[in-house]
């Protein structure tokens, strides 16, 4: 099996180093929809711009209406927070390399936020389904409706805008922790051969401080894969150059306040539901003797470098109940690749586990690391998970175990990490219990909902409205299953097989985010910002603020996103956060 990995392999990282030619510089897709000539009636010879809404998404081929436009843009934040908006350039004639330049913002005392910490870019469409009146985004059937949706966020140079198109930009600063407090003023100019533009905008910097990312409080658990990186930049895996081709793509996890390392124990732990199929971090041997072999090498390289980057508080690895009940293993005696299928409940299973995890157990403590480390299963089923329970306590009774799926009652005293699927009936007693004990309790979205959810064709204060439904809720943060699980074709068409379009993936190759990472960064921003104000509010006695605040938080409910849009419930919460 090795040798067919290996040839697999060598093709596609060539195939992926022709693509990451035109990684640099790519062209979008065509715009399936017709273009909306009536929109343009008012627009008919020249070039365009101002300050957009974060929450509306603008089609390439159509031009913006007068109410979406604003001339300036007034943004307010804390010390230490990321503040963004959206702003937009609609032309009717053609602008070749059009540049973005915001130089530093001037505040009181001759104070700066400087250059470095403010970024403007263009917004790149990438190709999205609609689920219409579909009730999940799984397993959806082929032909749905497609079109072109705003969402990558790209840091180059100059752009090219076609005649008659929409192009939104995308504003974010990071304010100093170090910030004094007071108005600070700016300007993002719009400039090319044929059109110069500046839009005036100011950041209010309260006298509150938001802690760096590494100290925040909510747990933040996005699934990494590593081995799609390879694939797509074409370097062997576990390579010092695979290494070094990720690290801006991890650190921008670290930074979104990441906690949990996603570390894959055995081969294709979820029955190759991927692009690019989860190997083992761990090579099991069977020996000529019968006895076992297990080589870490790859486990500690990956483990030690998530931790440098500062993803530390568990490491969760995968699966001891893989989707197909497959596990594979070299064998000496046959000099091949071998492959057990073995149910939890049966002596076979137990047999294959039982003297892994004891060794396992003995390396994470030489490693010092067996205190963070999980045993992790997902969407398993209870008597599954009970069989597997029993295995890993005999192994080493003070194993730590976690879970992502339904809410069982008989298991959650077992899972230091457990994480329920959305609208899950877990009472607040039990997560209060939970978290006493030092445990961890969230809650994820998968292409199970419709909404709210992080899907291309999502709205985009979605994202940022399920940090406020963890709040609402009494959890500990969110898990979503796929980070950085690219497609064929990652950065123009954000489909994949059956599942909705962008369910695989939230930032995009060449270290580029998105829209919707953004905004769920922003939401944890709000999380944190929430719980801090609440605990100072109980302590001052102000009563009347913390009912308002606690009001907000409590629309965050899935009924009331039945009815209203995420983007006025999150506005609504935002302004109180933010008095």
């Amino acid at each position: 099996m090795n040798k067919i990995l290996t040839l697999i392999f060598l093709i596609a990282s060539f195939t992926a180093q022709a693509q990451l030619k035109e990684y640099v510089q790519f062209q979008e897709l065509e715009d399936p929809k017709p273009k909306d000539l009536a929109s343009w009636k008012n627009f008919t010879s020249d070039a365009y711009s101002g300050f957009v809404s974060a929450d509306e998404h603008f089609h390439r081929s159509s031009a913006p209406s007068e109410s979406q436009i604003s001339s300036t843009w007034e943004g307010k934040g804390w010390k230490g927070e990321r503040v963004h908006t959206q702003a937009l350039i609609w032309t009717a004639k053609a602008l070749k390399d059009v540049t973005l330049t915001v130089d530093e913002l001037t505040g009181p005392g001759l104070r700066t936020i400087p250059k470095e910490n403010i970024r403007a870019n263009f917004v790149r469409y990438v190709l999205t389904d609609h689920l219409g009146d579909l009730k999940s985004g799984c397993g959806i059937p082929a032909g749905l409706d497609t079109s072109l949706h705003a969402d990558l966020i790209d840091d180059i140079s100059s752009f090219s805008i076609e005649a008659q198109t929409s192009r939104p930009l995308w504003l974010s600063i990071d304010i100093p922790h170090n910030a004094q407090a007071g108005i600070y003023k700016g300007t993002l100019k719009i400039s090319s051969a044929d059109y110069r533009a500046d839009l005036p905008f100011q950041v209010e910097v309260t006298d509150r401080t938001l802690p760096a990312a590494s100290e925040w409080s909510f747990h933040l658990d996005l699934w990494q894969n590593p081995y799609s990186v390879a694939r797509v930049y074409g370097v062997e895996p576990w390579s010092d150059k695979h290494f070094e081709v990720m690290k801006p793509i991890m650190t921008r996890l670290a930074d979104a306040g990441q906690k949990s390392i996603t570390a894959t124990i055995i081969h294709d732990p979820w029955n190759s539901q991927t692009y690019d199929i989860y190997g083992s971090m761990i090579q099991w041997t069977k020996k000529k003797d019968g006895s076992w072999e297990y080589d870490y090498t790859n486990f500690d390289k990956w483990v030690e470098y998530m931790m440098d980057l500062g993803i530390d508080k568990f490491i969760n690895c995968y699966s001891m109940i893989p989707w197909n009940l497959k596990f594979y293993y070299f064998d000496e005696a046959s000099n091949s690749e071998q492959v057990l299928v073995a149910k939890p409940e049966t002596e076979e299973y137990k047999a294959h586990w039982q003297n892994m995890l004891q060794d396992f157990a003995r390396h994470l403590k030489r490693k010092g690391w067996f205190d963070k480390t999980t045993i992790a299963m997902d969407e398993r089923p209870e008597k599954d998970m009970k069989a597997a329970i029993a295995i890993i306590k005999a192994a080493d009774p003070n194993f730590l175990i976690s879970m992502a799926g339904n809410y069982h009652p008989d298991l959650q005293a077992d899972l230091i990490d457990y994480c329920v699927a959305y609208e899950q009936p877990i009472t607040d007693d039990v997560i209060q219990e939970r978290r006493a004990k030092g445990f961890t309790t969230t809650f994820y979205t998968c292409c199970a909902e419709p909404y709210p959810n992080t899907f291309t064709s999502s709205p985009y204060a979605e994202a940022t409205w399920l940090s406020w439904h963890a709040l609402n809720k009494g959890f500990d943060g969110y898990l979503r299953w796929a980070y950085n699980c690219w497609n064929e074709d990652p950065l123009r068409d954000s489909r994949f097989r059956t599942w909705a379009a962008g369910d695989t993936y939230l930032v995009y190759p060449g270290n580029r985010t998105s829209i919707r990472f953004e905004r769920l960064r922003e939401g944890i921003q709000d999380f944190e910002k929430a719980k801090i104000l609440i605990e100072e509010l109980k302590k001052s006695g102000d009563t009347e603020t913390l009912k308002a605040l606690e009001t907000a938080i409590n629309a965050f409910e899935a009924e009331t996103l039945e009815q209203t849009p995420a983007a006025v419930t999150v506005n609504a919460a935002k302004a109180i956060l933010n008095k």
